[in-house]
């Protein structure tokens, strides 16, 4: 169900993070609440049209100050800030909002960061260790390399049993790694079709959704710049991502991390769920695997997911 009352705070404030303008949307049923940053999956992905679906789902505006941050390059940025974005570049960005977001409430914030999201809070949080209050992961990316056998060993066990149509698509889909855009997206539809990002949910249905939601968001043709954005970001990001690995050099926390992972998540081998939280050094954490989940944990059992933050 929608938020019906009116938010306290509802604005969007420009931000200069880095040299690059980026905006972060901050929203709260009433003013005093303790802040809460959304790192958004991605590469690539905007996140200021997905903030209503954000608010009918989790409804965190009840408990916190959210703050909803477009990251570099992503949305309706310049084309120049698409080109200019790397892991690197997006872990130092992180730290900047951090530290703005602690100025503004005078408060540790909470992070609820997603997917690749995740990778780069636990990274920033290693270096900015009095600027967050605990931090909660969906599904973050840990290994590359892992991630993309288990999604292949998955997809082919799929068109196996299915055969027909589904082979044919998994049979011309390139091997790993991904270093196309194009590649990569026609490797999500699949996953898509098969629940392990949304369950329940169709790529065309969640393809619908997305550009609904840039258009009401950024206008039709800042929804051609977001899809050219995201374009953009991954041909940049991609390279580097091939060889992402965070067992070979784990970030040290000094703030409780909290995992979640869905139990249909592709993305994600159980061998990572289970070793990646023992893997970083934390002063507290949580393991919650949630069955018919996907990848995206907090939109397929938002509740399970909101317990988690509010308890953070």
């Amino acid at each position: 169900m929608a938020i019906r009352t009116p938010l306290a705070v509802d604005k969007t404030v420009a931000l200069n993070i880095n040299g690059s303008s980026q905006r972060i949307r901050m929203c709260a049923a009433r003013a005093g609440l303790r802040p809460l940053l959304v790192v958004q999956a991605g590469p690539g992905l905007p996140l200021l049209n997905e903030v209503p679906k954000f608010q009918r789902r989790l409804h965190l505006e009840q408990d916190f100050l959210v703050g909803y941050w477009e990251q570099r390059g992503c949305g309706v940025a310049s084309k120049e800030d698409a080109k200019n974005v790397s892991l690197q570049q997006q872990v130092d960005d992180l730290r900047a909002v951090l530290r703005w977001f602690y100025n503004e409430t005078k408060q540790p914030v909470v992070v609820l960061a997603i997917s690749i999201g995740g990778t780069i809070a636990l990274r920033a949080l290693a270096l900015e260790p009095d600027l967050a209050k605990a931090l909660v992961a969906i599904s973050p990316d840990s290994q590359t390399a892992m991630s993309d056998a288990s999604v292949d060993a998955f997809l082919r066990e799929q068109s196996r049993r299915a055969g027909g149509r589904l082979r044919r698509k998994v049979t011309k889909l390139a091997r790993p790694p991904y270093l196309d855009p194009a590649a990569l997206q026609r490797r999500a539809s699949l996953l898509i079709d098969l629940g392990a990002i949304e369950r329940g949910r169709t790529f065309g249905a969640l393809l619908r959704e997305a550009l609904f939601s840039m258009i009401r968001t950024y206008g039709a043709f800042g929804a051609v710049n977001a899809l050219r954005n995201m374009n953009l970001i991954q041909r940049t990001m991609l390279p580097e991502l091939v060889s992402l690995d965070l067992f070979a050099n784990p970030p040290r926390l000094t703030t409780p991390v909290h995992y979640v992972f869905g139990e249909r998540d592709a993305l994600t081998p159980a061998s990572v769920m289970k070793d990646l939280p023992a893997a970083i050094p934390a002063p507290a954490h949580s393991v919650l695997l949630v069955p018919d989940a996907g990848h995206m944990v907090h939109f397929d059992h938002p509740d399970v997911v909101r317990k988690v933050v509010v308890s953070a």
